[in-house]
């Protein structure tokens, strides 16, 4: 009974974590996702589970996946105070579709920007989307991504699983005028669409982006600025 209610204090504790100032967004519009990394992830695990170690499953070749004709898959196990939870997840893309071990393409709707509902819209036509042939380094991408996702089992980051903001109810804090004066800087140094920035950041404004979400716009903008140094 006393290691069960360990248990419970620990993951509600690993619950209560608020990790939003370590976690960043990849992939753009509705394919944006909040992106808490491996080495975050497990460098707040160990704080309560000092004693924690993972596995990484492997095939009957000793390859870390497990691999068909619908695409590749990853299986990783955690074990912390006795307790081992497994999970898995799909090699994919950047826009989240199944990665193989030879390329394709599928189809999706297009859309264009409309300037008076200030929203892309579909423009009723359907256009080629191609998905690369995954790699070793797109595998080994995706175990430490299925390492964070069996440490939500115990509890951490859970919430942004769940696609909410905060562990707990509370009010979002938005960025500070400097900060949009900051980054309304930044958007014109590198010449960034600021309509395709506003909306990888699910806001209608500078002025309604959240703090948690700052130093990841910023690094974005900056590492923009950087890619144009180096290419001119």
């Amino acid at each position: 009974m006393a290691d069960l209610q360990k248990m419970n204090d620990n993951f509600t504790k690993v619950l209560s974590l608020n990790l939003n100032a370590k976690t960043d967004i990849k992939g753009f519009g509705k394919n944006a996702l909040k992106y808490l990394s491996w080495s975050e992830a497990w460098g707040e695990f160990v704080k309560i589970y000092p004693d924690a170690s993972y596995e990484i499953i492997k095939n009957g070749k000793g390859l870390p996946y497990f691999s068909d004709s619908a695409g590749a898959m990853v299986y990783v196990k955690v074990t912390a105070n006795t307790l081992t939870h497994e999970m898995w997840l799909p090699v994919m893309d950047g826009a989240n579709k199944a990665m193989k071990d030879t390329p394709y393409v599928y189809q999706v709707k297009e859309y264009a920007y409309d300037q008076n509902l200030r929203k892309n819209v579909a423009t009723g036509k359907m256009i080629d989307k191609s998905v690369e042939a995954y790699t070793m380094f797109d595998i080994n991408k995706t175990i430490m991504r299925c390492l964070t996702k069996c440490l939500a089992m115990f509890g951490l980051g859970l919430y942004i699983f769940n696609n909410e903001d905060m562990p707990e109810a509370e009010p979002i804090k938005p960025i500070t005028k400097d900060q949009v004066i900051e980054l309304e800087k930044l958007i014109v140094d590198s010449k960034a669409d600021r309509q395709k920035f506003l909306i990888t950041f699910n806001i209608k404004s500078l002025e309604e982006m959240p703090m948690s979400n700052f130093l990841s716009a910023y690094k974005a903008l900056n590492a923009k600025i950087e890619k144009a140094k180096l290419a001119s």
